[in-house]
């Protein structure tokens, strides 16, 4: 199966796009409470050397965050965040390596910023604090809008979609329009539906509507900017998989990242690095022989 033609995306965060498969970001939690790897990596020194194995392994990005935002997660104080987050982005951006922080707030995001962090990943599409559309402008720097509704304290619950990927897409659509209007450029907005967080058509819980998304990437992607997918280990994979143990949910996570990647995504957002670009090139390598 001969995957479609990948959109020739333009640098970001002065990464350079690859030809044959999606630029990697890979996850550093600075918390306690993360849904997967909480508490592995309050130590900085151990939080740096795995986030310089993951670029080892060939990760684009590491995404940094100091606040969990697994459902039902208790908030954090700005001062704690920064306290988290600050000597992992300095020692990282030290050596050069690309970081994103993973933050809604605005002075978190300065706070990085000033360490030399090269992209903004908001998951309330820079919402939550009306100094980050600002902040973001005035920066220069890439900015990931996520699809988000309700908040962590309420488990992400909302109203019931009418189509979630043309909900997803209209919401994205907006935002990226007030992001140009406050004069963030074109080539600095990367876009994510957010999957795993909610998606919930009912009172129950309906993984479908996180497919759904993965497999709507092309109607997402129609947007013009770059689409990152953050499924890795999520709740709707254990229970598609019946893995209920997030840390044992590689499996999955693998199957959707190439997918993903498959329809046309330009971001994954993964745990699991090494083992997410060693399939992603293999899968490009097959690419190659199906295109001679």
């Amino acid at each position: 199966m001969t995957a479609p033609r990948r959109p020739a995306y333009p640098p970001f965060a002065g990464v350079s796009a690859h030809a044959d498969r999606p630029w990697v970001m890979g996850v550093i939690n600075a918390t306690p409470d993360s849904f997967s790897d909480g508490g592995l990596r309050l130590d900085p020194g151990r939080a740096i050397a795995d986030a310089l194995q993951m670029i080892e392994d060939g990760a684009d990005f590491i995404d940094v965050g100091g606040e969990s935002t697994r459902p039902g997660a208790s908030e954090v104080s700005v001062r704690e965040e920064i306290r988290r987050i600050l000597p992992i982005v300095t020692g990282l951006t030290r050596q050069a390596v690309p970081v994103s922080i993973d933050s809604r707030r605005a002075e978190v995001m300065a706070a990085a910023l000033d360490a030399g962090a090269r992209i903004v990943n908001d998951t309330s599409a820079l919402r939550d604090d009306r100094a980050s559309l600002r902040l973001v402008a005035s920066r220069g720097c890439g900015v990931i809008l996520m699809h988000r509704r309700g908040t962590a304290a309420d488990r992400y619950r909302g109203e019931a979609y009418t189509d979630v990927v043309a909900d997803v897409r209209d919401f994205l659509a907006r935002r990226v329009a007030e992001c140009l209007a406050s004069g963030i450029a074109t080539k600095n907005i990367a876009v994510d539906p957010g999957v795993g967080f909610g998606k919930l058509p009912t009172e129950g819980y309906d993984p479908d509507q996180n497919l759904r998304l993965i497999a709507g990437i092309p109607e997402l992607a129609a947007l013009g900017h770059p689409v990152m997918i953050g499924a890795s280990r999520k709740n709707f994979v254990g229970h598609v998989s019946g893995e209920p143990d997030p840390a044992k949910r590689l499996g999955g996570s693998l199957a959707l990242a190439l997918e993903a990647a498959r329809r046309g995504a330009a971001i994954l957002r993964v745990h699991d690095v090494r083992e997410t670009v060693q399939a992603l090139k293999t899968v490009a390598a097959l690419s190659a022989i199906d295109d001679a």
